[in-house]
């Protein structure tokens, strides 16, 4: 068992790594910063200190070529060794990593052997635009500090708990094992701290409220989370399945796909990066950008109308089936940078569902505040919440109570 309290959370893209240095005595952040465009002449670091003598300095930025991972987490390791909290310190208990998919062998927080980081490269396939660089990070942290545990935190993990006939794809079932094919999730960390995040709103235990659970970024997910055990969820096999989103499509009639291939010569790939890259509310109306497409609708714009009209359709879609799904539902939470911030989203969301008992409360509504909060009206009998999503402190604490167990 460890005295340290302090993980250190990465979480690592193609070309960036994102980290916060938290201290899990008081779950406090320490330091928070982004490293951007790596492998380019102008890379940028941006780091602020939180605590420890180069707070009074506050944020600091650097500019200029960062080869690749490995040169980011030097930098950032530097960055932090001058504001007396290194990697090096004997306070670090162990570095938690953001791990996307994790396929059905992983369905918990892992320490990570060389075994471990064999298998997540294995899933490669699964999350080609996630998992390398995601592995990346994990072989530079363990080059730095392999004395200290590397632990992975897996998107897909806290929907593994979703029964089988809901995570199973209605095709051939031995096409379906041959090649893993089935209901995964994502944003798992972010509807699992939410989730309880909401019941702690309520004052209730969590094991009595059933959610539905709203991630509106750039990407996009929808959750039923019965008693704090995620029963639903909106991302598939990979992150296109589900909500419209800021560039994904979500939900789609496969047969586009064969249509497009077959009249319209386009390739595989040229059809995964315009599922992917180039639809959702870019491909409606050419800004993934919500706070852009509600000025344009405000406006007159009819392509930002229709593509807001077709993002919120969806939501209320899938709040529908999931009030179904749970029978009885406590509370709806939106959470992510849309669902925290956008209230004409949550307001059109929610608009017409008094039948399902939800009913908005317009000023709270349009109050923007950094705390979790309701937003509904004293008589809806369904709580409407906000509640800003924390990846990087569930992260943290999952890392930080697996090598202190």
């Amino acid at each position: 068992m460890t005295t340290a309290s302090r993980v250190l959370v990465l979480n690592s893209g193609s070309s960036s790594v994102k980290y916060q240095l938290l201290d899990m005595a008081d779950s406090s952040r320490l330091a928070v910063g982004l490293v951007e465009r790596i492998g380019e002449a102008a890379s940028r670091l941006v780091h602020e200190p939180l605590a420890g003598p180069g707070a009074a300095g506050g944020r600091r930025e650097r500019v200029g070529a960062i080869a690749d991972h490995e040169a980011a987490l030097q930098a950032v390791a530097q960055e932090l060794a001058a504001d007396g909290m290194g990697l090096d310190s004997p306070e670090l208990a162990a570095v938690g990593h953001r791990v996307v998919h994790g396929g059905t062998r992983f369905t918990a927080p892992t320490v990570i052997d060389d075994e471990v980081l064999a298998e997540i490269r294995s899933l490669i396939p699964l999350a080609p635009l996630h998992n390398p660089a995601n592995v990346t990070g994990i072989e530079v942290a363990r080059s730095l500090r392999p004395d200290v545990p590397q632990v992975a935190v897996f998107d897909t993990a806290f929907h593994a708990t979703m029964p089988e006939h809901v995570a199973r794809y209605a095709i051939d079932a031995s096409t379906a094992e041959k090649y893993a094919i089935r209901r995964y999730g994502f944003h798992g960390t972010s509807h699992a701290y939410v989730s309880r995040a909401t019941a702690a709103l309520l004052g209730r235990p969590v094991e009595e409220v059933n959610v539905i659970v709203l991630h509106l970024g750039n990407g996009a997910s929808a959750s039923a989370v019965r008693g704090g055990v995620c029963v639903e969820t909106s991302m598939g096999l990979t992150p296109l399945e589900g909500l419209v989103m800021g560039t994904r499509s979500g939900d789609l009639d496969p047969a586009v796909i064969f249509h497009l291939a077959r009249v319209g010569g386009l390739s595989v790939d040229e059809i995964d990066s315009l599922l992917n890259k180039k639809s959702g509310l870019l491909g409606l109306c050419g800004d993934n950008d919500m706070r852009e497409v509600l000025r344009r609708a405000g406006e007159g714009d009819e392509a930002a109308r229709l593509a807001f009209a077709a993002y919120v359709h969806r939501l209320k879609k899938y709040i529908g089936a999931y009030a179904a799904v749970l029978g009885r539902v406590d509370a709806v939470a939106f959470t992510a940078g849309v669902g925290e911030n956008a209230h004409p989203v949550r307001e059109a969301a929610i608009d017409g569902l008094e039948e399902l008992g939800l009913v908005l409360d317009p000023e709270a509504n349009a109050v923007r505040s950094p705390q979790a909060r309701l937003v509904s009206a004293e008589h809806s009998r369904v709580a409407v919440a906000v509640v800003p999503t924390d990846e990087e402190l569930e992260i943290a604490a999952q890392a930080y109570a697996l090598v202190t167990e």
